[in-house]
């Protein structure tokens, strides 16, 4: 059986899905972009900002799963640009500091919704 995680913040899906979903044991979180939790605004600053803000924004949709960023078993980075990856990776491992950290995709595509330069997804154990 399918569930659907919910938080309670303006940020919500920018279209017809669920921020997250629960299924066997699994927590699969939608593509987070650094959208402010209190106005549902786009967070704007460096990478390292956008990339603190969308690790916060899925940290808060795992909890609310009952799961944490500590049970991450594989990550899907999204960047613009890779010359901003040394800047992600430099925020991202302070998010990911077990000696298993989850694995790892990171991509450069040429264009993120509303403009933004990261987003990130996520599946967690639950």
């Amino acid at each position: 059986m399918k569930e659907r995680i919910n938080v309670d913040s303006e940020a919500g899906p920018l279209g017809p899905y669920s921020s997250a979903t629960r299924a066997n044991g699994l927590i699969f979180v939608s593509g987070q972009i650094p959208l402010n939790p209190d106005t549902g605004e786009v967070m704007t600053g460096s990478i390292r900002d956008q990339v603190r803000q969308v690790l916060d924004n899925t940290r808060e949709l795992l909890k609310a799963a009952g799961s944490s960023l500590e049970k991450a078993l594989k990550c899907t980075v999204y960047l613009t640009s890779l010359e901003d990856a040394d800047a992600m990776n430099e925020v991202y491992a302070t998010y990911f500091t077990g000696e298993a950290p989850p694995a790892r995709t990171t991509v450069e595509v040429s264009k993120l919704p509303k403009g933004v330069a990261v987003e990130i997804d996520v599946i967690a154990e639950a």
